[in-house]
């Protein structure tokens, strides 16, 4: 995955600085050292700010809609807000810091409070779920807010130029958190991205060899055809192109333990011959293809990146050459004020990363290249899906998770994140999207009857 969500409950949190740093909230890469979650205590006397910002919440409470939301506070007070349109939610706090967190940092400060078990709640989804469906309510406070903060926040961003070394960092402190942390919650093939569900009774792993297939299969993959693949994952998609479709594959990645992973699972399959793992930025990528393909790799690749990306991927293929690319995409009214925003998976997650909508993936394909757009598929509800079954995993792994070093903590920032996403693709805040550009060569001169 990239599987990053821009801002799901409160739309674009300022970035003032003010949280902990990303190194305190991930295990250390260097050497398999893994530190300890820093947390802060929970504050227990409310200061003025705490009680300012209850007052403005909970006004806006009043006007919560699509669900029922219980809020019991560290005193025992209990206020009760929304409908019963949908789903009944309980919330306690243990302290009345999260008001302020809440008001100040949007979904970075609920997030983070949540890390640092300040809260606690019954159901996760369906607490951000009915958030997600209130969003315009807390877009309100996210303006007021932002006249403060965001001027600064975002001149500070738009002036920080994207660079390979800063590209290099930002992987490294997502994917390389540990190869045997990811295998606590993905299935076999180790595809961290969105499946396809053929039926409810698909396993997660049918649901990923469904999702390379339909992949390969729209590009048309031929035997002996040589596919580049850009972001190689740990190395699924590739080997199943080798194996199934008899291509040979060039994949590359600039996560040290994905190409780690990669180069061994090829090594025992025995694919050397077929397929190359790269220890690559893509941008150095050499020679022609037959193929492309890229599975949530553009979230990852910073919005002032995106030409070079594309342009990338039209130089790379022959003037009869086919991509296929998997995205998250947010909607195209949102991409302006969303690329330059920090949320939690921002701070926390996917330090770096941008979801681009369809009409930026387009606008750039059109200014770097001659790609022509053949199709398009949406499947937002897939993703939710997968999402779940990772969180269900994972929850079933905890004891073998601190077993091998990693804390309570990163587990509630990564149920909350899990939690999180799913609602932004249950309630449709994101969108998750199959594209297919082909090269002029490759699109037929006469008529062709499909059959």
């Amino acid at each position: 995955m990239t599987s990053l969500i821009t801002d799901p409950t409160f739309a674009d949190d300022p970035d003032d600085g003010t949280g902990p740093p990303r190194s305190a909230w991930a295990p250390s890469p260097d050497a398999g050292a893994i530190r300890p979650t820093a947390v802060r205590p929970a504050p227990r006397e409310a200061t003025v700010i705490d009680r300012t910002a209850r007052t403005v919440l909970l006004r806006l409470l009043e006007h919560l809609r699509g669900g029922r939301l219980t809020i019991i506070e560290s005193d025992g007070t209990v206020t009760v807000h929304g409908d019963d349109a949908g789903d009944a939610v309980t919330i306690r706090l243990s302290t009345p810091a999260v008001w302020a967190e809440v008001a100040t940092k949007g979904s970075r400060g609920l997030g983070e409070s949540f890390v640092d078990g300040w809260w606690t709640t019954d159901d996760l989804v369906a607490l951000l779920r009915l958030l997600v469906r209130n969003l315009d309510g807390f877009d309100r406070l996210r303006n007021r807010w932002a006249k403060v903060s965001s001027p600064v926040a975002d001149t500070w961003r738009r002036l920080r130029p994207p660079s390979r070394r800063r590209d290099r960092r930002e992987i490294a402190a997502h994917y390389d958190l540990g190869n045997d942390f990811f295998e606590l919650f993905l299935d076999p093939t180790m595809a961290y991205s969105c499946g396809l569900f053929t039926s409810p009774e698909a396993t997660l792993e049918e649901a990923q060899r469904a999702k390379f297939d339909r992949l390969l299969r729209s590009i048309d993959l031929q035997p002996g055809e040589h596919l580049v693949e850009i972001g190689t994952g740990w190395g699924g998609l590739a080997v199943h192109a080798a194996q199934h479709f008899g291509a040979r594959v060039t994949t590359t990645t600039i996560s040290v333990e994905q190409h780690r992973h990669a180069t061994e699972l090829v090594a025992r399959l025995g694919l050397q011959d077929q397929v190359t793992v790269l220890l690559e930025d893509y941008r150095d990528l050499t020679g022609t293809y037959d193929k492309l393909v890229s599975v949530e790799m553009i979230e990852a690749v910073d919005w002032r990146d995106h030409d070079t990306f594309f342009a990338t991927c039209n130089r790379l293929l022959k003037p009869e050459g086919r991509m296929a690319m998997q995205a998250i995409t947010v909607a195209d009214r949102r991409f302006a004020r969303v690329r330059n925003s920090e949320d939690f998976v921002k701070r926390h997650i996917f330090p770096g990363s941008c979801i681009p909508s369809v009409e930026a993936i387009l606008s750039s394909t059109a200014r770097t290249g001659d790609f022509w757009l053949t199709q398009l598929d949406e499947f937002p509800q897939h993703y939710a899906e997968t999402l779940h079954r990772w969180a269900e995993q994972l929850g079933e792994h905890e004891d073998v998770a601190r077993a091998r070093g990693y804390d309570d903590a990163l587990l509630r920032l990564w149920h909350f994140y899990l939690a999180y996403c799913e609602a932004a693709f249950a309630e449709r805040y994101v969108s998750l999207v199959q594209v297919v550009f082909e090269r002029p060569g490759s699109i037929p001169t006469e008529l062709e009857v499909r059959r």
